[in-house]
């Protein structure tokens, strides 16, 4: 029933499909750890989902896979004439990030397979936004287009991928319009998870596009096959908006799907890419026949982040970088703190082999290597910090082992998340496992070892989001399935805390706006003053604030003082529950 519902047209009629809540998760705040898991995977199901259950084109859809064919036909073109052509992936946040990671990995398959490198990517606010949100560069369709003129310049043929999940962003829009506009170079190809009617229509500031208008000239173009669209629908993300989790994963499964096709001696046919698409399929309910080493391991996350202390991810080769990608993504959408969750990879940067280059000197965030992590971070490990382990049968055992040794000696809450090919065990993985409190060992059946790679690297990131997710729920961050731990440090971030506080809790506009003032300036009462202070003055102020819309919600849903709502928050930080214990004692 909830599926029907939530695919339903009715259902939040006013809101894109990215942005809805979804029914199956409407209780997450207050599940305990086995049960978020079991949502998160009915979540990742409907990814899968066949068209006659719902409205909108999906992802092993007809159209959808014989778009995904003539892409694939595309960039065969540019694997035959790599001197002259490119690939650029490009994206904001997550979409960026995965931009990066793909065109990295199929770079070095290429140079495996002795082609030359025809890969490369782009991300809104450059490298730095690798590991640290960049809002102002995603709002911004000129620089989209100039970094994208920049990295294909001297080109004759240009496939571009851009990605947008909620078919919004403005450096997207940017770059689209500008290979719609050098139609002699450029082949656009979208990829978002809204129906195409649902793209963004508000104008751009400084500019006459919508992403809306941008999206209309390339489904004219897609009927000659000179644009193409990728727009599946996945249904609501398990945290409302969170596109870091589907949208994500839905990103990887269908480029990886494209690009391994181009690879293949054969033909690219439809039973290819749909066998492809359905390995994927394969990989999530495989991976989710762990939830309850999943929901263990999210526990010992949770309690780490409870208590003040933070979890590691210690990672070798593609699975490290997505240890990095995961923690990254903590910050922006949870408003957690960057030493929350860390990721570290083995080799650092040379392992990144990002475009520029080592970024240490940049921040304490920007640290990102095992050495790192033995200087900076080991020193102050506690029981109370979580280490978690990704590795494979690929990778040096004796290297995890004798970093596990070291992290061993300063605590015992030390985890694993292996991946090996059923019949390859390794006989020195024992030694490690004695070493950890836990380790989640994932078999996988023989395969090419591309494909293998890819389908680990799916289970890995759906482990890392459900850990990271869980352990964020469990600190009190989100409100039914609302993320809502904003950072209140400008103009759109408090709108959006007004809003949202007024869907969540139904009072009007000025009650959450003066409840919103109250929790910024800790006060029962809002003075002359700072009722006539202006909006820069609030966003200045919240900005050294904790828990803004938390406290102003526990406040406004009770009737409690600040102080009350304090101490609620300090002994259960679940705002759900918070807030009942403060109308029990009243």
């Amino acid at each position: 029933m909830e599926n029907i519902l939530l695919q339903s047209a009715d259902y939040e009629p006013t809101l894109p499909v990215s942005e809805k809540s979804n029914p199956l998760t409407r209780h997450i705040d207050r599940a305990p750890a086995s049960s978020i898991v079991k949502m998160l995977q009915a979540c990742d199901a409907e990814m899968f989902l066949e068209k006659s259950q719902t409205q909108y084109q999906r992802l092993l859809s007809e159209e959808m896979v014989k778009t995904l064919m003539e892409v694939a036909e595309r960039v065969r073109l540019i694997l035959k004439d790599p001197q002259d052509s490119l690939v650029v992936l490009s994206g904001c946040g997550t979409s960026g990030r995965l931009a990066f990671f793909m065109a990295s990995g199929f770079n070095r398959e290429l140079q495996r397979l002795n082609y030359a490198p025809v890969y490369s990517y782009v991300i809104a606010g450059g490298d730095r936004a690798l590991f640290s949100s960049q809002e102002a560069p995603e709002d911004d369709p000129t620089l989209g287009a100039l970094r994208l003129k920049k990295v294909s310049e001297g080109k004759k043929r240009v496939l571009f991928v851009g990605v947008s999940c909620g078919l919004s962003a403005p450096f997207v829009a940017g770059q689209l319009d500008f290979c719609l506009r050098h139609p002699d170079v450029y082949t656009p190809v979208l990829v978002g998870f809204n129906p195409a009617h649902q793209a963004r229509n508000e104008p751009i500031p400084g500019c006459t596009l919508t992403f809306h208008s941008v999206v209309t000239r390339m489904e004219e173009l897609a009927k000659t096959q000179k644009a193409f669209l990728i727009n599946p629908g996945l249904g609501p993300e398990a945290i409302s908006g969170s596109s870091r989790m589907k949208g994500g994963s839905a990103t990887k499964i269908l480029l990886e799907v494209v690009f391994s096709a181009s690879f293949s001696r054969t033909p690219v046919t439809f039973n290819l890419i749909l066998q492809h698409m359905r390995s994927y399929e394969k990989a999530l309910d495989f991976t989710y026949s762990h939830s309850q080493e999943i929901a263990a391991l999210m526990e010992a996350a949770g309690r780490s982040l409870q208590c003040g202390r933070q979890v590691c991810y210690l990672g070798w080769g593609s699975l490290g970088l997505l240890g990095l990608i995961d923690a990254s993504e903590c910050k922006p959408t949870f408003g957690a703190d960057h030493e929350d969750i860390r990721g570290f990879v083995s080799g650092g940067y040379k392992e990144l082999g990002n475009n520029e280059g080592d970024l240490t000197l940049m921040g304490p965030e920007f640290s990102i290597s095992h050495d790192d992590f033995l200087d900076g971070v080991l020193p102050r490990l506690t029981d109370d910090d979580t280490v978690l382990l990704l590795y494979s049968d690929s990778d040096d055992i004796d290297k995890v082992a004798k970093l596990a040794h070291r992290v061993r000696e300063k605590t015992s809450n030390i985890h694993a998340a292996y991946h090996q090919t059923a019949g390859d065990a390794a006989a020195k993985q024992d030694d490690i496992n004695k070493l950890c409190s836990s380790t989640i060992i994932f078999t996988w059946p023989q395969e090419t070892p591309e494909r293998l790679q890819h389908l680990r690297e799916l289970s890995t990131k759906l482990l890392l989001n459900a850990v990271s997710t869980g352990a964020h729920i469990f600190k009190g961050k989100v409100f039914k399935n609302y993320m809502i731990d904003l950072q209140v440090t400008n103009s759109k971030l408090y709108r959006r805390a007004a809003r949202l506080m007024q869907k969540l809790s139904g009072h009007s506009e000025s009650e959450c706006e003066e409840a919103l003032l109250k929790a910024i300036y800790q006060v029962d009462k809002l003075s002359e003053d700072i009722a006539t202070c202006s909006l820069e003055t609030h966003t200045h102020t919240a900005g050294k604030a904790k828990k803004v819309v938390p406290l102003a919600l526990v406040c406004l849903l009770s009737g409690c003082s600040i102080k009350e709502a304090e101490s609620r928050l300090e002994q259960q930080p679940i705002v759900r529950k918070a807030v009942e214990a403060c109308l029990k004692s009243s």
